[in-house]
């Protein structure tokens, strides 16, 4: 990987792309310190950092630490992959939106993205309203060494309440901004980037908490030791995996186009075993959020009623969490295989090239064919992130403390997928330059 980087640096608009993808990050964690108007950024630091609240921890592990300072980013990347999703299966449902998508061309992927970035803003602006209210609330105050208490919202009013709200909103439009500044002029996948950036932000204050927590007493070191070890073992994997990939052989006929003969070669269709890298566990991650979210944000139910049952079971410390999170992970494996891989098409271009997968004949029974191998592979891929993302959860029931780190166990497949994609990124983009370098 530093072989990688050292190679690309030497090409000047490689070092262009990732000085530039560099900045925008640098623009990131700078606004994810910048708190907005009105509100006293002690105060919520030290309610939201004093929470037992787990999923309040992980959402601040995803935003690099804006949500629990309350900042203009503290809605992160979270709006931009829900209103992603959301799209993304409204092109599936609605015949009419599917067409203009796929018979558009590329205006009809502008268009799909237009949609996308006003789904982002509408979610931005109502979790940036759910979160006011949660930070105006009567419980989000501390008591300081003259037993005056500080709230985080000094008398809130409808002035205070627009300007937090349109602050959250627009930082969430600026991070799906720069997002898309990395997609287009950057290295990688902008939402991954972003992500990957927030989370690398925060390890140092989780690795601080695990040795505080070992110290006190209140996390047994041999569980941390466990949880560590499954970790490396679960990156070891993940890089295997990202490697791994099963290769379809395609012969090609013999053409004469005038005086010349064309084909006649052998070659293969590699088709990854991660093909869907890590999106699948962001979108999931993302789904098993909304409850949490929801429920954070709204006052506590009356013990016994129905909201406080469902409250109780959408936890992270209850059983039905990590298998919800686990059939997530292969529905949109499976989801997002399929949206980037076409059996069909891939069939049809084979066949136009004269080419014939061994044994297959051509067109819709090597479709079918391609097919068949994606839907074993995706569930093989798909298998594996599901265990190593719920292994640690399951983990933490062992120990309330280790609530945090298990969660954190997701966010370390992000970070370690995010890290693989963007180097082959480099190398596939290095290898379209021929650098000899990186070829030897």
């Amino acid at each position: 990987m530093l072989q990688t980087l050292i190679n690309a640096w030497k090409i000047k608009d490689l070092r262009m792309k990732i000085l530039y993808t560099i900045f925008i990050i640098l623009v990131f964690r700078i606004g994810a310190q910048i708190t907005v108007p009105y509100v006293n950024q002690d105060v919520v630091a030290a309610v939201l950092n004093g929470s037992d609240n787990v999923f309040f921890g992980y959402v601040n592990m995803l935003t690099g630490g804006a949500f629990s300072n309350a900042t203009i980013f503290a809605m992160s990347i979270t709006p931009y992959i829900n209103a992603s999703i959301i799209i993304q299966l409204l092109c599936i449902a609605i015949p009419a939106l599917e067409r203009m998508v796929k018979e558009g061309g590329p205006e009809g992927q502008k268009k799909q993205m237009a949609l996308t970035r006003y789904t982002t803003v509408a979610l931005g602006l109502l979790q940036g309203l759910v979160y006011y209210i949660t930070l105006s609330g009567n419980a989000m105050f501390i008591t300081n060494a003259a037993g005056v208490k500080e709230y985080v919202i000094q008398n809130p009013n409808l002035w205070k309440a627009v300007v937090i709200i349109l602050s959250f909103t627009a930082g969430t439009a600026m991070v799906m901004w720069l997002g898309e500044k990395i997609t287009e002029k950057g290295i990688g996948n902008g939402i991954s980037v972003i992500l990957f950036a927030g989370i690398l932000a925060q390890v140092p204050s989780v690795a601080v908490t695990a040795y505080q927590n070992v110290k006190n007493g209140s996390l047994p070191i041999w569980l941390l030791a466990l949880l560590l070890a499954f970790m490396i073992v679960a990156i070891a994997f993940v890089v295997f995996f990202n490697n791994a990939e099963r290769r379809i052989p395609v012969n090609y006929a013999k053409r004469v186009v005038g005086r010349k003969v064309y084909g006649g070669q052998s070659s293969y269709i590699p088709m990854k075993v991660a093909m869907t890298g890590v999106m699948p566990i962001i979108f999931a991650s993302s789904i098993t959020s909304l409850p949490m979210i929801i429920f954070a944000f709204l006052p506590e139910f009356e013990a016994g009623s129905f909201w406080a049952v469902v409250k109780t079971w959408t936890s992270t410390q209850k059983p039905l969490y990590p298998i919800i999170y686990f059939l997530l992970i292969i529905a949109f494996s499976f989801f997002y295989a399929y949206t980037q891989f076409n059996p069909l098409e891939v069939a049809n271009n084979i066949k136009n090239n004269g080419g014939t997968v061994p044994g297959i004949r051509q067109g819709r029974p090597t479709a079918d064919y391609i097919s068949k191998i994606l839907k074993r592979l995706t569930l093989i891929g798909a298998f594996f992130l599901g265990v190593v993302a719920i292994v640690p959860i399951l983990m933490s029931y062992g120990s309330s403390t280790l609530g945090g780190l298990a969660l954190g166990g997701t966010t370390l497949l992000i970070v370690v997928g995010v890290a693989l994609d963007t180097v082959k990124t480099l190398e596939a983009q290095m290898m379209m330059r021929h650098y000899k370098g990186f070829l030897e």
